[in-house]
């Protein structure tokens, strides 16, 4: 009888409650902090991505950087969130969208897949639309090719999900 084998996902996500409570955190202490008194300043989220609106680009930025900080504290991996740049709202004020990127996409899938290829560790990976499948005989490979992952420059953050 062959040894089971073990597996694990690879995937990027973004839970949304944990966003939206972050946002509302950050709106409560911006409206709490003097440095914002009388001042625009707010976050929203439309169609999944995030728009910040402050009056000028250097209070956006602070504004970012107060709800950075709750996204952390929530665990929403913030490398996930893609700014555009800032542009001129009404009133002259400053707005920046920020898109919310979920799952792997095809070419960063790529990427992971020749990684794993590449290092030698016997392993299997398979793309399984934006998430990828690990499978491997030995729970010390999975380990490794998590090492091998977690020290990759990639645009979003990556999650390791369901070890079997």
């Amino acid at each position: 009888m062959a040894a089971k084998e073990a597996s694990f996902d690879v995937t990027s996500e973004i839970n949304m409650e944990e966003v939206k409570n972050s946002i509302q955190i950050a709106l409560k202490e911006i409206k709490n902090r003097f440095d914002f008194k009388g001042s625009i300043a707010d976050i929203k989220l439309e169609n999944n991505k995030l728009v910040v609106m402050a009056e000028d680009d250097y209070k956006v930025e602070q504004v970012k950087d107060v709800l950075f900080s709750k996204l952390v504290k929530r665990a929403v991996p913030i490398k996930n969130i893609h700014f555009s740049t800032s542009e001129k709202a009404l009133g002259g004020a400053a707005r920046q969208y920020g898109e919310l990127i979920s799952g792997i996409d095809k070419e960063n899938a790529k990427k992971i897949n020749v990684a794993i290829k590449n290092s030698g560790i016997k392993v299997k990976s398979q793309i399984q639309e934006d998430q990828i499948r690990v499978t491997g005989k030995s729970r010390d490979d999975l380990q490794k090719v998590i090492a091998l992952l977690r020290n990759l420059e990639l645009p979003v953050e990556l999650q390791f999900t369901n070890f079997r």
